[in-house]
C-alpha cells in the first residue's frame, strides 16, 4: 500500500514530489549520494517536512569519490534471562526505499553478474527488509539467526579476489546467510565456501560488514578486509558500528570507562562515538522484567544512537536515521519501525514460516502499528 496523499509530505521518500515527477531525475547518480544537507537550512524551513524535502531534493555539498553516504548501528542484548533482543538503525543521505518481506523456504536464488555465481535454495524461511530493491540489508530467519548488513568506508574494505570458489554478490551476502544457517557457529564454520564479491551500484562501490547473532545469544562480526573475511565470533561482540574496523574501535572503547579507560562516554553522531555510547549504556542496562521490556530496551538503545533528522557530522555531511529495526531472536519475532512515524510494528515469523509463497508489506506506511503479520501480501521479490 501507498501511504495516502494526505499523509505525505510535499516530497515524499520516494523523492517524488506532487506532480509525481523526480525532482533528481536529471542529477548524476553519484550527486544522488553526495550530501544532501550540506547548505544549512534557513531557521524557519527547519521542520520535519522541509528537512525531509531539502533531504530528497537537493544535490549540493562535498561530493565524495567513494560511496560515504550511510552510517549505521547494531546493538546486541544477549545476557538478559528474558530474550535474546537486537536492534539496528539506517542512517542514509537519502532513503533507501525499504521494503518488509516474508521470504519462504525453497527459494532459488543465484549471484547473478558473475560467471562463478553461486546458486542456492533457501533452507529457512525469513523476514527482511531489502535495500532500493536490490538486496536483503536486514532481517530474520526461521531459527532465530539475525543477521545486518551496516556501511564500511570502502577504502577499508577488500573483497576477495576470483579464486575458483562460488561467488555471492555483497548485496545478497545478508539473504544468503538467512537462507542457509540456522545458527551463527553454522555460518562462520562455512564461510570460506564462498567468496563475496562487490559490483558497483549506479557506478558507487558499496562497502559493507556484517553482523550476525542468533538465539543462543552467540555473535559474529565479518568484514572483508585485505582480500579475505576477518571474522570476531563471540558473544562479546555486541556492539557494531561503521568505520574504523572492529579492532580499531575496540582499541578506542578502552579509553573510555568502564572499560579499562577514565573518559566519560562521548556524545557526538560519529561512527566511534556511536560504538562507545550504544557500549556503554547496554553495559547499564537493568536486567528486564518481561519480554515487552526486552524488546523496549533494545529500541531505548538505538534511539540513543540515532542521528535526527539536519544534524551534521563534522564535514558538513547529513546521514539522518531512516528506520530502526528489532528482533526477539527467541521468539523469533521482527520488529520496524520508520523514524517518520511514532509506531512500531512487528511481524510473528511462527506464524509464517511454513508459507509457500512470497508476501510484503510497505514499512513506510505511517498507520502501521502493532501486530501486521495478516497484513502481509503477496508480492514478487525483485532480486
Amino acid at each position: 500500500m501507498e501511504i495516502p496523499e494526505d499523509e505525505r509530505s510535499d516530497i515524499d521518500d520516494r523523492g517524488r514530489d506532487d506532480t509525481g515527477e523526480d525532482p533528481r531525475s536529471d542529477v548524476a547518480p553519484e550527486l544522488l549520494f553526495a550530501n544532501p544537507l550540506a547548505r544549512p537550512c534557513p531557521r524557519r524551513d527547519r521542520s520535519f517536512v522541509a528537512v525531509l524535502g531539502h533531504l530528497c531534493t537537493i544535490a549540493v555539498g562535498s561530493l565524495r569519490q567513494r560511496y560515504g553516504a550511510g552510517v549505521c548501528t547494531r546493538i546486541l542484548w544477549n545476557d538478559n534471562p528474558i530474550a535474546k533482543t537486537v536492534s539496528r538503525c539506517m542512517d542514509w543521505s537519502v532513503s533507501d526505499e525499504p521494503e518488509l518481506w516474508f521470504v519462504p523456504r525453497g527459494i532459488e536464488r543465484g549471484g547473478a553478474g558473475d560467471s562463478e555465481a553461486h546458486t542456492w535454495r533457501s533452507l529457512y524461511s525469513s523476514v527482511v527488509t531489502s535495500m532500493w530493491g536490490m538486496g536483503t540489508v536486514d532481517g530474520l530467519n526461521e531459527k532465530g539467526l539475525g543477521a545486518h548488513a551496516l556501511y564500511l568506508d570502502p577504502e577499508d574494505v577488500s573483497f576477495p579476489e576470483p579464486d575458483g570458489r562460488p561467488s555471492v554478490p555483497n548485496a545478497l551476502w545478508v539473504q544468503y546467510l538467512l537462507d542457509n544457517y540456522a545458527t551463527v557457529a553454522d555460518a562462520v564454520a562455512d564461510i570460506d565456501s564462498i567468496r563475496i564479491t562487490s559490483p558497483t551500484f549506479r557506478g558507487i562501490e558499496l562497502g559493507i560488514h556484517i553482523a550476525l547473532e542468533d538465539a543462543t545469544g552467540d555473535s559474529a562480526i565479518i568484514e572483508p578486509l585485505d582480500g579475505t573475511l576477518v571474522v570476531h565470533h563471540g558473544p562479546e561482540y555486541t556492539v557494531m558500528a561503521n568505520s574504523p574496523t572492529l579492532d580499531k574501535q575496540l582499541e578506542n572503547l578502552a579509553r573510555y570507562r568502564p572499560f579499562g579507560g577514565e573518559l566519560p562516554p562521548p556524545g557526538d553522531i560519529t561512527s566511534s562515538d556511536r560504538f562507545v555510547r550504544s557500549s556503554y549504556f547496554l553495559h547499564y542496562l537493568p536486567e528486564p522484567e518481561n519480554l515487552e521490556e526486552a524488546v523496549a530496551g533494545v529500541f531505548q538503545l538505538i534511539a540513543n544512537v540515532s542521528v535526527p533528522y539536519g544534524a551534521p557530522y563534522s564535514t558538513g555531511d547529513v546521514y539522518p536515521t531512516w528506520w530502526r529495526s528489532g528482533a526477539d531472536l527467541t521468539n523469533r519475532v521482527y520488529y520496524f519501525g520508520s523514524t517518520r512515524s511514532p509506531n512500531i510494528f512487528w511481524i510473528v515469523l511462527d506464524d509464517l514460516a511454513d508459507g509457500s509463497e512470497v508476501r510484503r508489506i510497505d514499512p513506510r506506511q505511517l498507520t502501521l502499528v502493532g501486530d501486521q503479520t495478516e497484513n502481509l501480501q503477496p508480492g514478487v521479490l525483485p532480486y
